[in-house]
């Protein structure tokens, strides 16, 4: 990819990013973080939504956690690949993925955890080891998921012989053990490991998905094993194992595993530029219907509210729990209604439209 169509797509990326945050109401999600939580996402919403008012305002910081996520990408991007065109094309692919895209617009602690992992895996291939300690104590204070990734640094360290790592990642865990703190481990045996696969599948798009699982595969039989594959593979293998068990949060295991953009791209090169070119065509074509399907699935998210307005039957549509409460405190309204009774989240979403809950 040319750096010049690069910043265009950066530019309008950007645009899309502010357009889809200032438009898109309220999630159940953040309505319920905004009124219950004191962690760091509700914080910044509050402080956000001081600074500017409606939805922006809500999810502006993480708009810039994005931005900075992006950024850092390509840094790194630059470091794994010989060729400038590469680095840029995988921090395209990055910016594509339709879990990026929701993770930047939406108020949520994974666009928060993902420039810090990415930062350690920059700063640790230069030795900067103070720094990175200080990002390992600021993982583990504002995310509990992040066991695993000390997990993945312990058996980094273990293979590659770094003491220090060993022993700092062990500290850590230990840390999480005593104070009990960590991913809440529990169930029976249920059905949600095909929904581990949809909801990735949701995260990168089914077909890029299918190689990124075949990237991980390879590199474990027989590729270099990096600290970024550590990272990613030890999230994807975690969460692929607690989703026997029980119903997985993926935005506890998403900032480990959407870092591995890089390794798939690498591994799509290592496939194609070891063949002539005449027999490239396949992967090309591959290549052509993956991006296409990104940039669909990127404007079909984009212009979401637009489908929902346009659809018969609205109850369909992926966004239905964000605009289902939206109308209805616009309908309300009009007709002179300041209270409605509501179950679950959606009332704290109606409480931010100024619909207070009443059940009489």
């Amino acid at each position: 990819m040319k750096k010049d169509a690069f910043f265009v797509a950066l530019f309008l990326y950007g645009i899309a990013l502010f357009y889809v945050a200032t438009t898109t109401p309220i999630s159940p999600h953040e309505a319920k973080i905004f009124y219950t939580s004191e962690d760091i996402v509700g914080l910044l919403m509050h402080w956000g939504g001081s600074l500017f008012s409606g939805f922006l305002g809500l999810r502006i910081y993480f708009i810039l956690f994005a931005l900075l996520s992006i950024a850092l990408f390509f840094l790194l991007s630059w470091r794994y690949f010989k060729r400038a065109e590469d680095a840029y094309l995988s921090t395209m692919i990055f910016m594509l993925l339709p879990g990026t895209l929701t993770a930047s617009t939406l108020a949520n602690i994974a666009i928060i955890v993902l420039p810090l992992v990415l930062l350690f895996v920059l700063l640790y291939k230069q030795y900067h080891f103070s720094i990175s300690l200080l990002i390992m104590v600021l993982l583990f204070m504002i995310h509990d998921a992040s066991i695993i990734f000390f997990v993945a640094l312990l058996l980094y360290g273990i293979r590659s012989r770094e003491y220090r790592l060993m022993l700092f990642s062990s500290l850590f865990l230990g840390a999480f053990i005593l104070l009990e703190r960590g991913i809440e481990i529990g169930g029976h045996p249920s059905g949600h490991f095909l929904e581990i696969f949809g909801l990735y599948a949701g995260i990168f798009s089914p077909l890029l998905f299918l190689f990124f699982f075949y990237a991980m595969y390879r590199t474990l039989l027989r590729g270099e094993k990096t600290l970024l594959w550590y990272i990613a593979f030890t999230a994807l293998a975690f969460s692929l194992l607690l989703s026997l068990r029980q119903r997985v949060a993926i935005t506890d295991f998403a900032p480990y595993v959407m870092i591995a953009t890089i390794l798939m791209l690498e591994t799509f090169h290592q496939s194609v530029r070891v063949r002539l070119p005449a027999f490239r065509k396949k992967y090309r074509l591959g290549f052509g219907i993956v991006t296409t399907l990104l940039l669909l699935t990127l404007l079909a998210i984009v212009f979401h509210q637009l489908s929902y307005t346009m659809m018969s039957n609205p109850q369909n549509h992926f966004a239905k729990r964000i605009y289902r409460p939206y109308f209805l405190a616009k309908q309300l309204k009009s007709q002179g209604i300041s209270c409605y009774c509501s179950s679950g989240k959606e009332r704290y979403q109606l409480q931010y439209y100024g619909i207070s809950h009443c059940c009489k």
